[in-house]
């Protein structure tokens, strides 16, 4: 019996420690996922659109577009956004060579929503509703799923709402700044394992669900725009960090190991059906755009854009339990390490007849995060999209459609941060986005 007790305390440790991992490892998700696609007349150019913004989605892209706003329009639309494959290959030592699974198909429909009108002559107002952080990671047969105990779902939410003001200085020069204010929340599911002290084997002890409140945090956004003259124009965009602070709880559940020592040992020492409260934070980026549109010709423009993103401020993440000695697990700091990165975006415009337009596009992006970190949780890579969008406007309303097709180049992890397992092997991931809006 003494052996046995030995055996059930080394269990109940690693229990713990797998539950602290898993509830450590939320905001990662969030932190490594924007939706940089806010309206279809932007997506058909691969998001090139900073020294344009010459329509509604200038709020998101450019609040100096906002500035040579001559009438009220409204926008409203969605992106579709769906996965094509979502793959992994294992590597040795762990989950092995030959090892094979997939996400679930991911469908999730970010929505848009944009409001412009003049108040005066040179001063314009706008307001922008839209979704620029989310998306959902969710693996097959969770049960069975090797990366069960880093993640079988993980699901972020982010609004954004952003009044904004745009002056006209001059009659070829505009400046636009807004307030931003985020309405977020996460979730993660996950299993906890340990080893069986009776068999030697890892078996599931229990399922982990975290869900938060919805938390409000505030930024800015400004941007100019420079309309130099008939066949050149630049514009600069800027969005503030937003550190936001979240509040929930996570439940554990027990799954029965077959063994009713073994369970009824784990009910006494783990926090089994109650209510853990835990705080954590996200400190979305900040991110810099720089455009340059070139008129080619009277109905051709070229545009080529540069974007920046500070991902570099998620270095680590506080994991705070607040629900007392017998309510809650241990606080714990996970390094992650991201660095700063950059897109490249190229976009051409066709003017093929008064009311309608083509829009083509490239953009390659960079992937802030380093290979440490990736996992079942969030395998991202840089990618590579091509776009092609078409616009048509009639009298009192219009509409504009685009499509993505999005590659993500092979992603492979092959070493941890010190301290940590191996989870291994090869990502690929590839995904299709349809955007439609309609304006009047």
């Amino acid at each position: 019996m003494r052996r046995r007790g030995g055996f059930i305390g080394n269990a109940l440790a690693a229990a713990a420690i797998t539950a602290i991992g898993v509830l450590s490892a939320v905001p990662v998700h969030a932190a490594g996922f924007s939706i940089f696609e806010q309206g279809a007349k932007a997506m058909g150019m691969a998001g090139a659109f900073t020294a344009q913004a010459d329509d509604p989605s200038l709020l998101f892209h450019n609040a100096g577009g906002l500035a040579f706003v001559s009438e009220r329009q409204v926008s409203t639309g969605f992106t579709w956004i769906t996965s094509t494959k979502a793959e992994l290959d294992g590597a040795n030592p762990f989950p092995g060579e030959g090892y094979h699974a997939e996400q679930e198909k991911l469908s999730e429909f970010p929505p848009h929503l944009y409001w412009v009108q003049p108040i005066s002559e040179r001063l314009k107002f706008g307001l922008g509703i839209n979704a620029p952080f989310g998306l959902t990671t969710s693996w097959e047969d969770p049960n069975q799923f090797a990366g069960r105990f880093l993640s079988t779902k993980a699901a972020l939410r982010a609004f954004d709402i952003n009044p904004t003001i745009g002056w006209q200085v001059t009659d070829s020069f505009g400046v636009g700044i807004g307030a931003v204010a985020r309405i977020s929340d996460v979730e993660l599911n996950r299993n906890i394992g340990t080893i069986n002290p009776f068999t030697q084997r890892v078996v599931d002890i229990g399922k982990l669900n975290l869900e938060s409140d919805f938390g409000t945090a505030y930024g800015f956004n400004v941007g100019i725009l420079h309309k130099v003259n008939n066949s050149f124009s630049w514009g600069l965009s800027y969005r503030s960090k937003i550190d936001l602070d979240y509040e929930g709880d996570a439940r554990l559940t027990q799954i029965s190991t077959g063994n009713a020592q073994l369970d009824a040992a784990l009910r006494a020492q783990l926090p089994f059906e109650r209510d853990l409260p835990v705080e954590t934070n996200i400190e979305f980026p900040d991110t810099a755009s720089l455009g340059l549109a070139f008129a080619l010709t009277q109905n051709l423009l070229l545009e080529t854009d540069f974007n920046w993103t500070g991902w570099s401020t998620f270095d680590a993440v506080p994991i705070e339990f607040t629900g007392g000695a017998t309510n809650s697990l241990p606080d714990a700091e996970i390094p992650e390490q991201w660095d700063d990165a950059n897109n490249y975006r190229l976009g051409l415009r066709w003017t093929a007849s008064p009311s309608t337009q083509w829009r083509f596009g490239y953009v390659f992006d960079e992937s802030p995060q380093p290979e440490e970190s990736v996992s079942p949780l969030l395998p991202d890579a840089d990618r590579n999209g091509i776009t092609v969008g078409y616009g048509h406007t009639g009298p009192g309303m219009g509409y504009d459609i685009a499509l993505m097709y999005l590659d993500f180049e092979e992603r492979t992890r092959a070493k941890s941060f010190p301290g940590e397992g191996a989870f291994f092997g090869n990502y690929n991931t590839q995904a299709v986005l349809l955007a439609f809006t309609l304006n009047w």
